[in-house]
């Protein structure tokens, strides 16, 4: 038993001793990562988990909504998401923030982009093509129809909870579509992967960072630019009745955190501050996910074994 209780003890100083100073004398309670529901942000929320591991830290992943993770965030009850798109969060960011209970946590280093998306081979067929105009010609409508939405196009959407407020720029704009929304991130660009291989009509939600963009040809429809007013003041823009009648906006992707990170785990608030990926990283890591079937947790474990020298920065005291 005393060769037990001795064992025990030295156990318990070698983790001690293998734990940073800042960390020891911070919380030990699980620091909360969301994650949501594609390659890009698991990848990196994945990343920011294992470098606050190798500082010492208890972390927790925790599944959230994009959008409604707010909530958690300003309670406490969540604590840092690593991914939200100047493109769709916005709104909700600014919200959030405007309380006082969430902040920013700088830019991820990444450029987002997002909008509606058609394969070259449809030029022929909407020749005004990526003038959002082309798209209220019933001709050029119907060349993007389905059965289940001829005559009108079909604009196929991200996950309801990815916002956008695309059915709103449909509406906005009049545009002669439907707005089907694909359930999973994966389910998005297996269709697109089967319309592209039979050439068949196809528009839907593409974005950037990501694969979909280098692997095809096509092209980003130009809606009307977006500024504040157009989402938040109806008179502004073409309808002077209906807001979202521009398209998405484009910039940073951010992280966001609960605003007592930075008191609980001063030296985790600083790592997640530091941490940045640019798009090319990006690309690649999530090419390797999605098309070479690679796991999550092995693209990670590369990722950090080619970067030491670098992420060890975003923890050093």
């Amino acid at each position: 038993m005393l060769k037990l209780a001795k064992a025990i003890g030295l156990a318990a100083c070698t983790f001690l001793a293998a734990v940073p100073a800042a960390v020891s004398q911070e919380s030990a309670d699980p620091i909360k990562l969301t994650l949501h529901d594609w390659t890009g942000q698991l990848i990196t929320t994945n990343i920011m988990a294992e470098v606050l591991k190798k500082a010492g830290y208890n972390v927790e992943l925790v599944q959230a909504d994009y959008l409604a993770q707010f909530a958690g965030l300003g309670t406490g009850d969540l604590h840092v998401a690593m991914e939200m798109w100047e493109t769709t969060g916005r709104e909700a960011m600014d919200a959030a923030t405007a309380t006082g209970k969430v902040e920013v946590l700088g830019p991820t280093g990444m450029k987002a982009k997002e909008e509606w998306w058609y394969p070259e081979y449809m030029i022929e067929k909407c020749p005004g093509l990526p003038n959002w105009e082309a798209l209220k010609d019933p001709k050029c409508a119907e060349a993007f129809a389905t059965a289940e939405t001829a005559p009108k196009g079909r604009y196929l959407g991200g996950p309801v909870t990815w916002g956008g407020f695309d059915d709103e720029r449909v509406q906005a704009l009049g545009l002669p579509f439907e707005v089907i929304h694909a359930g999973t991130d994966a389910a998005l660009f297996a269709e697109l992967e089967s319309a592209y291989q039979r050439k068949a009509p196809v528009m839907l939600w593409v974005y950037a960072p990501h694969w979909a963009p280098s692997k095809y040809k096509g092209s980003w429809i130009e809606f009307p630019a977006y500024t504040k007013e157009c989402y938040g003041d109806p008179k502004w823009g073409s309808n002077p009745d209906a807001a979202y009648d521009c398209g998405k906006p484009f910039g940073e992707i951010w992280k966001v955190g609960w605003a007592g990170v930075k008191d609980k785990w001063p030296g985790a608030h600083k790592a997640v501050t530091a941490f940045t990926l640019d798009n090319e990283e990006m690309g690649v890591m999530i090419t390797k996910v999605d098309l070479e079937g690679k796991q999550v947790a092995d693209v990670v474990a590369e990722w950090m074994a080619a970067n030491e020298a670098r992420w060890s920065e975003w923890i050093k005291k």
